[in-house]
């Protein structure tokens, strides 16, 4: 084999490795992006949850706890004394969004005996 067989191989490996390498970029986006989102819904449960032992509004304050991003792909949930926040991340592949939603309770103790 001489060098003029070799042109080029370099070449043909790096455009055979691309498509791999964004695979694998997005995955890496998506885990992060899920995770973020699992965080973030954590977060807002919690403030709901110490909002009801305040005595004041679960719903907007766990709404309060989410970044301003966040509170447009949130759904809150109040029931006795449980929130939950439901957050579904921002991905660049859409299709992938509801597989990696993240549903966060946070439960705010018994009822106080009167």
């Amino acid at each position: 084999m001489t060098m003029a067989d070799h042109d080029g191989q370099a070449t043909v490996e790096l455009v055979a490795l691309l498509p791999l390498l964004l695979i694998t970029a997005l995955a890496a986006a998506a885990v992060i992006a899920a995770h973020t989102a699992g965080e973030q819904a954590g977060q807002a449960a919690e403030a709901g949850a110490v909002a009801l032992l305040r005595g004041d509004d679960a719903h907007a304050a766990a709404r309060a706890a989410l970044p301003d991003g966040a509170r447009r792909r949130a759904a809150i949930a109040v029931r006795g004394r449980r929130v939950t926040v439901t957050l579904t991340p921002r991905l660049p592949i859409r299709a992938r969004e509801p597989h990696l939603t993240a549903h966060v309770t946070a439960d705010a103790g018994p009822e106080a005996a009167p």
